[in-house]
């Protein structure tokens, strides 16, 4: 009798498949980064049947990607230097356009480092004292506008040059 009830068991555990659904802001760099490459293809009339095409346009998006964009590209493939390739697992979906989310529930299946992807939070400069921030926050904002701070050796030197900078990237 504990026999059968161990393989009912164990044929319930086979037959049983793993799903791997997103929740909240799950896989928010994948599901942005698909959107905006859904939106470029149709504004270049690719034809979407053709996957060749659509992956040639996926290595020049990639190419041109920065930040996390440029880290969900490595991940599944897109990079010079990825180890992995997974261009087929975007390319295939999108040609019959499945959506985004769909897309990147099956990545996450085969890399869950894909979904682990979140953008940093934008910094509300009209409300926030640089003075609280950390060197390294503020290093990090003159990073992102592609700016540097030569001969900057303390905190002040480096709020001095975000405020007289700020105006050419942040709007007001």
């Amino acid at each position: 009798m504990e026999l059968k009830v161990l393989v009912v068991l164990g044929l319930c555990f086979l037959c049983c498949e793993v799903k791997a659904k997103l929740k909240g802001d799950d896989c928010e760099v994948c599901i942005s980064f698909l959107n905006k490459f859904g939106k470029r293809l149709k504004e270049r009339a690719v034809d979407m049947p053709n996957q060749d095409q659509m992956e040639i346009e996926l290595l020049k998006t990639c190419r041109e990607a920065k930040g996390k964009d440029e880290r969900f590209c490595y991940y599944i493939g897109a990079s010079d230097i990825a180890a992995t390739k997974l261009v087929r697992l975007v390319t295939k979906p999108m040609s019959f356009s499945k959506p985004a989310e769909k897309i990147c529930e099956d990545l996450k299946k085969k890399d869950g480092e894909i979904c682990e992807l979140k953008y940093e939070k934008e910094i509300d400069f009209s409300t926030v004292d640089l003075k609280k921030l950390r060197v390294k926050e503020l290093k990090k904002i003159l990073s992102n506008w592609g700016e540097d701070c030569r001969g900057c050796a303390e905190k002040t030197d480096f709020i001095s040059k975000i405020n007289a900078i700020k105006h050419q990237h942040v709007e007001l």
